[in-house]
């Protein structure tokens, strides 16, 4: 890290909850508030980073599942699980945080994508199951580019359909400010988890239905980064 240790925290967080939704995380790069804004780093000569965290030393992505989701889960008659080290409590579930690297550029000078890097929640994810086919969605990795994304290793019963593929897409405009626990980790809240078109075409051809539509609202992330 490269500033100093209170604004680093800031800027450590606001670039970490704008990388991670599910695991599942959060994200602000995906923002289309005007045309500089779209500009890509493509296009662009990188400025200086405001904040690099080279090895994120953990933490965790909880994701509270929408009641819309919860509904339709029911509907199509699928049991929702976890993997590994993933919880699910109260509506909640989380997946720990076990390592990555993330830069922040400044959001105000129109370098796009502001945030940069990956997020790992490796050793953990969730299941969907039913009529004696499982679904399981492990190893999670959160990618804040254009789109922000968070792709996972798919399997059906036990062997692996698609490897790093594209399940969730994330939105960052309701991503709230960041705050502070009192062991000095830096929590955000806000971003909205969405199922990605192939994760819905998968889960289609898998349980026999057409029912799962893209860019269904599956809940809305809250990421803690532990910053020491």
């Amino acid at each position: 890290m490269n500033i100093s240790t209170r604004v680093a925290k800031t800027s450590v967080a606001a670039a970490l909850a704008a990388s991670a939704a599910l695991g599942l995380a959060a994200c602000g790069s995906g923002d289309t508030s005007s045309a500089a804004a779209s500009t890509t780093s493509a296009s662009q000569t990188a400025p200086k980073a405001a904040a690099t965290v080279r090895a994120v030393p953990g933490g965790s992505t909880g994701v509270t599942l929408d009641q819309g989701f919860v509904s339709a889960l029911g509907q199509l008659g699928l049991t929702p699980g976890t993997v590994g080290s993933a919880t699910l409590a109260n509506g909640t579930i989380s997946f720990p945080i076990t390592g990555g690297t993330v830069t922040l550029y400044d959001k105000a000078s129109g370098y796009r994508p502001w945030v940069q890097g990956i997020l790992f929640h490796q050793g953990s994810g969730l299941s969907l199951a039913a009529g004696g086919t499982t679904v399981q969605i492990t190893n999670l990795a959160v990618d804040p580019g254009k789109p922000a994304r968070v792709f996972g290793d798919v399997s059906v019963n036990g062997q692996l359909a698609a490897p790093s593929a594209p399940i969730f897409n994330l939105d960052g405009s309701t991503l709230k400010p960041v705050t502070m626990d009192a062991d000095g980790s830096a929590v955000l809240d806000g971003t909205r988890v969405l199922l990605s078109e192939e994760a819905a075409a998968l889960l289609n051809s898998t349980f026999k239905t057409n029912a799962v539509q893209p860019s269904l609202l599956i809940g809305t992330a809250t990421i803690t980064v532990k910053t020491k």
